[in-house]
């Protein structure tokens, strides 16, 4: 082997380095602990193989929480998909100022990751039961916003908070997939008697569709997988997984870690599912936008 050869080859394997801090945290963070959740969901306490934790899945109360975790997970992405979407497309494709899509773009990338008890808490102060808006609606006009039924504390209310950072994470996503679809194709039907609406139902959507399905598929991964603000928002009496499993793994009298472990494997295959579909249907949608 010449000279050369050998420093090319020695200065791949070095840029190889600069991957072995995400590689170690990714190990340590990510795949370690979900090995250990897996593992743990076929094992006993002292450690023998069963299935017991898995048909312990099998109950109302851990099946309700399921449903109701689908349940929120389905109406939080489809609205955070049409808000996003409309969002998206207004400022991409509509008349509003080009100064305003730099702004958005950047709240979006704030917002899609504010969530926890600081957003928890951000809602309880705005639209709690006194909070501000909500005294301020009740002083100003008389509407009772209660009295109406809408609770902040309750799963409706939950729909509200998630939204905040699903509509974010949607124009996030989507603009992208906007601005792949090429001007001549909407040239090219207008020059064939298109209207807007028939671009859109025939050549635009069409095109999107992988983009909005799978950015559907994120949300819903998205939404499923968040417990610190349920917790925060709604505390145990909201019966979903992600609380439920904290209920099992924190230690009470009642909990039992490995039926613990069997709720999270649910949740991994679940929310696995959802991640992979995303990611087929991006690459679908990126050979039509090339």
């Amino acid at each position: 082997m010449s000279m050369d050869s050998r420093g090319t080859s020695r200065h791949v394997n070095l840029n190889w380095l600069g991957l072995l801090p995400f590689a170690l945290f990714a190990l340590l963070f990510l795949i370690l602990p979900t090995m250990k959740i897996v593992v743990g969901a076929f094992q006993t306490p002292d450690g023998s193989f069963t299935l017991d934790n898995l048909r312990g899945l099998n109950t109302p109360s851990i099946i309700s929480s399921y449903v109701v975790s689908i349940q929120l997970s389905l109406i939080t992405a489809a609205l955070g998909c049409l808000v996003g979407f409309a969002m998206a497309a207004a400022v991409i494709f509509g008349k509003l100022p080009q100064q305003v899509r730099g702004p958005l773009m950047t709240f979006s990338g704030v917002a899609s990751n504010f969530a926890g008890v600081p957003l928890a808490f951000a809602f309880l102060a705005t639209l709690g039961p006194v909070g501000l808006v909500t005294v301020w609606l009740r002083a100003e006009f008389g509407i009772n916003l209660r009295a109406l039924g809408f609770n902040l504390l309750s799963f409706w209310g939950l729909v509200v908070v998630y939204l905040f950072f699903q509509i974010p994470l949607m124009i996030l996503i989507i603009a992208p997939a906007l601005d792949g679809l090429k001007r001549e194709w909407r040239e090219a039907a207008a020059i064939l008697g298109a209207t807007g609406a028939q671009y859109w139902r025939m050549v635009a959507l069409p095109i999107l569709f992988p983009s909005l399905l799978g950015t559907f598929a994120l949300l819903f991964a998205n939404s499923f997988g968040a417990i610190a603000t349920a917790f925060a928002l709604t505390g145990p009496q909201l019966n979903i997984v992600p609380i439920k499993l904290f209920a099992q793994i924190r230690g009470d009298v009642l909990g039992d870690p490995h039926l613990g472990y069997a709720l999270a494997f649910g949740m991994i295959v679940i929310t696995a599912l959802a991640n992979g579909l995303y990611i087929w249907l991006r690459v679908r949608s990126e050979r039509w936008l090339k």
